[in-house]
């Protein structure tokens, strides 16, 4: 946990295939503050803009617990596209994605006060009204998700819990009124 997988900058060869473990995708500033991208889960690839726009990596993936990752160099993917069309779909329907992704990112972090940000994220991200927290999804990583501190964090948490919308425990949130919430998220 805590070891970079892919550091900005670099210039890597491929696509990477996540296998097993969950990493994080950060921007880091000069003065050491995150702004996470994105979770990646098993199953998913990243550096596709080192692949295909041939530009050093735009962020750095950090692994948030034991990963095992896969490098699959940039002939085997070209050749791939070229024998088999759907494969190219499906890479560019999740670049489409992403991109869709990173546009409601800019307009909630430039737009959305935290509280609505936060309200958006247990949204989206619970299932069956829970939100399920691994160990490493700790404040610090749900702040730098939403672009803030663990402090605002907290108060934001405090505040949903106390109107009643969500209620908060040691690795959950569960919705108690879903209607609510998506007011505040909008």
């Amino acid at each position: 946990s805590g070891e970079i997988v892919v550091l900005e900058g670099e210039a890597l060869s491929g696509l990477y295939y996540l296998q097993h473990g969950w990493l994080k995708v950060v921007k880091i500033s000069p003065g050491g503050r995150e702004q996470v991208l994105r979770f990646l889960e098993p199953g998913e690839t990243f550096n596709e803009v080192g692949l295909f726009a041939n530009q050093p990596n735009p962020a750095t993936a950090i692994a948030l617990e034991p990963a095992g990752v896969w490098l699959i160099r940039r002939e085997a993917i070209r050749q791939l596209i070229r024998k088999h069309p759907e494969f190219a779909e499906h890479v560019l329907s999740k670049m489409a994605e992403r991109l869709l992704y990173l546009v409601s990112l800019v307009t909630d972090l430039s737009l959305r006060p935290v509280t609505g940000r936060l309200a958006r994220l247990i949204l989206e991200e619970a299932e069956d009204d829970v939100l399920h927290r691994p160990r490493w999804y700790t404040q610090a990583e749900l702040a730098a998700r939403l672009g803030t501190v663990p402090d605002v964090v907290q108060r934001a948490l405090r505040t949903l819990e106390k109107e009643g919308f969500i209620e908060v425990q040691r690795r959950l949130i569960r919705i108690t009124d879903r209607g609510a919430l998506a007011a505040i998220a909008e």
